[in-house]
């Protein structure tokens, strides 16, 4: 609004020739001229030239205006006014006639817009618009009458660095809808108006203002599109009010910005905009804003969030002769219904936002509404003076310091404005009680504001858009993320080039003869087995048999030509390694010979192969590789859970070992390290995560804020979709106390769910928000069933979690405040207890890494939250306090298990309780409250109190999500209690869902005390082959062996691992001398 180093330059415009001017009011060849006008002042006309017969007018007409930011034509003049040309007709003189007549053809409209934009010479063709009753209305179909026209200047109004540093500002107030009833096109004529102020770079605010409303009775809506007009009112041809390729093109209401962009607001904004009144103005207005603006702009947005857009009606009277000055100043100064709708103006400070439009609830003007939530303390009308505003800055006195407004008295009679000082004081008085519950004694009100109540009464709301020609703050390209996101991922290392030559493909051959041997050995063992008896050969018709069968198996199942597969590459590596073989053959003679030394050396390789490998251990290796990658997990988390941290770390690196490429691997490793406390090799787990995985969703979020930001903003370019990427981006703002990203994020989040409920309304489809339900390991051993489908929660985000965690766990390690923590509860049986894990004594490091399911609430209203938070548990705190302000009610049973869970981490056993109290309130039949109860009896040391509540939970007709170590603990109290027929059923049970180590342990266990020997055996068997390091199998089975006699057995059980049960040990001394061997100290 202020431009001192572009002062005194010159604008020049030509009008090189008109077209289709075929017409005119007394005959086909006219004799017209052009007259330019710019800001309601006429800079010229050009020389009167007659039309030619092919309806041309070569006017060559020259004409300027001095541009000067500190005089009338500023830039914002430039911005929202057009240069009018108009064409005039002469009509020929009749006789006596002594004056030229003349009459108005038609009107064209010339934009300036480029010359803001950096241009210093454009042409354009404009339009020429006829006016009412002008012959070019009726001119020939597809005869388009315009001007050429070129705007020139010697140089750029604006330089590069205004260029980048300004901003163009539009805003369009197209209609107010839903008035009060009082407003009627008949009576006297009125003036209705709106207006907002907006920062310049000087002291004063800039108005803009909106006049000339058409108010318009209800039947029919708007039409979109339609097309935006000029501010301007002073216009001759209807089609020059338009404003050339700028229309109203409308949309959803759950797209907007406003406040009515509800699903619930949709009948009433239907309603509104059809059948009831409204006030129509469709006008933009443009404003351009310097580098100083702009900056003032973000920051008044920043600071006050609200800006009032002021609502008025003006009545227009004619003035009389007889009155002064000063009365028509009275006069023009009366307005009513004085209301102001509050625009949100936040989201242009969104990255790359550049535009908002929304309906925008009309309320009536006090003062102190207005102060509270813009900061505003004038009013545009009331104080600085309608009357004045006529889009020129310098022109509007009062704007930091208004006039007084006459106040009626109850006598109706207008006293004397008060002085400044005064108005000064009685505004500061009136502040200050707002600050007051109580108003000050013989305050006297500023402003009173009956009439705008009607306003709140008829539910009166505008529609506005703003928008900018650049983002205030820019986003982030696409591809600027996706560079920035390949710097920061480690590189992978190139591969190793593998070494070659005879020995190496000899080896890989003598590899591949073992597993396939492995194979076919299982495969008899499962077809024959029960055949194969200790001490007792087969004969050769038997073995002749089961060699048939076999055979016959391998060929249907397809098994036989995938181990021909399997053999085939390493067979081929022979050929050109150790024969070198690399060319055709030239006879079918040498092709039989080469076949024929092939096939008997590989017969002796392999001979040699199995000569030297051992079928007992390959078996073994076979029963192991068995196990798939889910049950090493179990296996792992049972350990965790039971504090054998060290077998936990076999199982998660066996898992590493088995696939690599695996980024679930890498990251339950990496949750692992982070129980351990070793920082290091967790960061180290998720960047192998990263490295080993095609980036294509959701990247990672990596050690500091800064990278976090550029994978969380790549995340949702990539999948702008998806309710969890922004749901997520907006947690970690708020954690950055980012309050305007914060909020972006989470109204991007609520408008995706809402397109989503839509669309699944629509297609009357009943979808779970939160996507299929997997089974994931979660917090105390707990599984839940909530975790999103891949489709919704890609794995890469995951990991953005986990780093996450990370940085706040980094952030927290110089704290040294050490947390009391609460040995676990002893129970009967070590390894069967499933105590909380104790992490290290850092403040907020509590966790249970290993988990990586979703928490949620059941009725998908709320955002998954990762449990991966409880590394923090500040963080699964702030998610929460979000389920509060959910507007459907509250905190719900999901809220409260979440919160418990938190707590029983914590060991905070009385407030666990209490937040479970209230679960059950809410909902006395969901077994997973039960479920937890049980856990918290269970570590509380209350079996009795624990007992019951699983049972209760296993007798509903729906499982719990955590119904695995529901039945273990459950199965250990059954048996320290002794009931060991239902502590067998326990086990049972939870064998069929989910074997390991552990339950079959248990029903091995339950089967001993029964004295089921035969079984028990079994059982422990079982629990030996899934683990053979627990010295707890081991020794049971060391008691099954010795009440069955089996000495050689009973030497070869008693293994030589720590056995820290002491009751055990004792019970295994008391068989061994009642059975009269096994002396372990032998």
């Amino acid at each position: 609004m202020d431009m001192t180093s572009s002062a005194g330059k010159p604008v020049q415009i030509t009008v090189t020739e008109g077209y289709e001017l075929v017409k005119g009011t007394k005959g086909d060849f006219p004799v017209t001229f052009v007259r330019a006008e710019f800001n309601n002042v006429v800079l010229g006309d050009s020389t009167k030239f007659m039309v030619t017969a092919e309806g041309t007018a070569r006017y060559n007409f020259n004409t300027s205006f001095e541009f000067n930011p500190d005089g009338v034509n500023t830039l914002d003049e430039l911005a929202h006014k057009p240069v009018f040309l108009t064409v005039i007709e002469v009509l020929p003189k009749e006789k006596k006639q002594k004056d030229e007549r003349t009459v108005t053809l038609g009107q064209a409209v010339v934009d300036l817009l480029p010359l803001l934009e950096g241009e210093s010479t454009f042409e354009i063709m404009a339009p020429l618009h006829p006016v009412i009753g002008s012959p070019l209305e009726n001119n020939r179909p597809g005869a388009k009458c315009c001007l050429e026209v070129t705007v020139s200047v010697s140089e750029a109004l604006l330089t590069t660095a205004q260029i980048l540093g300004g901003n163009l500002l539009r805003m369009t107030l197209e209609a107010a809808y839903s008035v009060p009833e009082i407003f009627v096109p008949t009576g006297p004529q009125q003036n209705y108006m709106a207006g907002l102020q907006i920062p310049s770079n000087k002291e004063k605010d800039y108005p803009i203002l909106f006049k000339n409303g058409i108010l318009k009775l209800g039947g029919e809506k708007e039409p979109v599109p339609r097309p935006k007009k000029w501010p301007i009112f002073n216009i001759l041809a209807p089609g020059a009010q338009y404003i050339p390729d700028a229309f109203i093109t409308g949309g959803p209401y759950v797209e907007e910005d406003g406040e009515l962009n509800h699903p619930e607001d949709k009948e009433f904004r239907n309603q509104a905009e059809t059948f009831k009144k409204r006030i129509v103005w469709d006008l933009e207005s443009r404003s351009y804003l310097d580098p100083v603006a702009v900056v003032n702009f973000q920051k008044r947005i920043a600071d006050c969030r609200f800006f009032p857009v002021e609502i008025a009606r003006v009545p227009v009277a004619p003035v009389a002769k007889t009155k002064t000055k000063a009365d028509k100043g009275e006069e023009e100064a009366q307005f009513n219904f004085h209301g102001v709708a509050y625009v949100n103006m936040v989201p242009l400070l969104y990255p790359g936002v550049k535009r908002i439009r929304g309906g925008f609830r009309v309320l009536p003007y006090l003062d102190g509404p207005v102060y509270e939530k813009t900061k505003c303390l004038f009013s545009l009308f009331r104080d600085a003076g309608h009357q004045n505003q006529n889009h020129k800055p310098t022109n509007v006195p009062g704007i930091n310091s208004p006039q007084a407004k006459p106040v009626v008295t109850k006598t109706g009679k207008e006293e004397k404005p008060v002085k400044e000082k005064d108005t000064v004081r009685r505004k500061s008085s009136s502040i200050k009680s707002q600050s007051s519950d109580f108003p000050l004694e013989g305050e006297i009100p500023l402003y009173q504001n009956s009439e705008g109540q009607q306003y709140m009464e008829a539910a009166t709301y505008i529609v506005l858009e703003i928008e900018l020609e650049k983002a205030l703050v820019p986003k982030r390209l696409p591809e600027e993320l996706g560079a920035r996101v390949r710097d920061m991922i480690p590189p992978r290392p190139s591969p190793v080039r593998r070494t070659g030559g005879a020995q190496k493909a000899l080896d890989d051959y003598h590899t591949q003869i073992q597993n396939i041997s492995v194979a076919i050995l299982e495969e008899y063992h499962k077809m024959f087995g029960k055949d194969l008896t200790p001490g007792k050969d087969l004969d050769n018709q038997t073995l002749e048999d089961h060699k048939c069968q076999l055979n016959y198996e391998l060929n249907c199942s397809g098994k036989y030509f995938a181990f021909k597969e399997q053999l085939k590459h390493a067979v081929v590596k022979i050929v050109r390694e150790k024969f070198l073989k690399t060319t055709a053959f030239e006879n079918q003679e040498e092709l039989q010979a080469f076949i024929s030394e092939l096939y008997i050396y590989l017969v002796d390789q392999m001979n040699v192969t199995l000569n030297q490998s051992m079928p007992d251990e390959n078996l073994s290796t076979a029963l192991t590789a068995a196990t798939t990658s889910e049950q090493l997990r179990l296996f792992a988390y049972e350990a965790q859970v039971n504090e054998d941290f060290a077998l936990a770390t076999v199982y998660y690196e066996e898992r590493l070992v088995r696939d690599n490429q695996n980024i679930e691997h890498w990251l339950d490793y990496g949750s692992f390290c982070l129980l351990l406390d070793d920082i290091t090799k967790a960061q180290e787990c998720f960047r192998k995560a990263l490295a080993s995985t095609v980036i294509t969703g959701l990247m990672l979020m990596m050690f500091h804020y800064e990278q976090a930001e550029i994978f969380f903003e790549d995340a949702t370019c990539l999948e702008p979709n998806n309710v969890v990427a922004w749901t997520l981006l907006g947690l970690f703002y708020e954690i950055q106390n980012n309050d305007i990203r914060m909020e972006m994020a989470f109204h991007e989040a609520a408008k995706q769910l809402n397109a989503k409920l839509i669309k699944e309304k629509t297609t009357s489809e009943t979808v779970d928000i939160g996507g299929k339900l997997d089974s994931s390991i979660t917090t105390l051993g707990i599984v839940r069933s909530s975790s999103p489908s891949k489709r919704d929660i890609p794995g890469e985000l995951m990991i953005a979690m986990l780093d996450a965690l990370l940085e706040d766990t980094a952030k927290h390690q110089s704290e040294t405040v050490e947390q009391s923590l609460q040995e676990p509860s002893s129970i009967h049986r070590n390894s069967r207890s499933f105590s909380i894990s104790k992490e290290g004594s850092k403040k907020g490091k509590w966790t249970v890494s290993w988990a990586r399911g979703t928490m949620g609430r059941t009725q998908g209203n709320v955002s998954n939250i990762p449990t991966l938070f409880f590394h923090s548990f500040q963080y699964v705190h702030r998610v929460l306090a979000h389920e509060l302000l959910y507007p459907q009610g509250g905190p719900s049973c999901e809220y409260y298990l979440v919160l418990a869970e938190t707590h029983l981490l914590k060991k905070d056993f009385p407030k666990a309780e209490e937040y479970l109290q209230a679960a059950v309130q809410m909902d006395y039949m969901n077994p997973n409250v039960w479920g937890l109860k049980g856990h918290l009896y269970f570590l509380n040391g209350n079996h009795a109190e624990a007992k019951e509540c699983y049972e209760r939970t296993v007798s509903f007709v729906v499982d719990a999500a955590e119904m695995h170590f529901i039945y273990l603990r459950l199965g250990s109290i059954y048996l320290e209690d002794g009931e060991n027929e239902k502590a067998k059923n326990t086990y049972l049970m939870a064998c069929k869902k989910s074997p390991s180590c552990l339950t079959w342990l248990g029903v091995g266990i339950a089967c001993y005390r029964l004295e089921e020997l035969t079984e028990a055996e079994d059982a422990l068997s079982e629990a030996n082959a899934m683990n053979n390091y627990n010295a707890e199998v081991w020794a049971y089975l060391t008691l099954v062996c010795l009440k069955v006699s089996f000495q050689l057995s009973t030497r070869q059980s008693f293994f030589p691992l720590k056995l820290g049960n002491e009751d055990l040990l004792k019970e295994i001394h008391r068989v061994q001398e009642m059975v009269g061997f096994g002396d372990p100290s032998f």
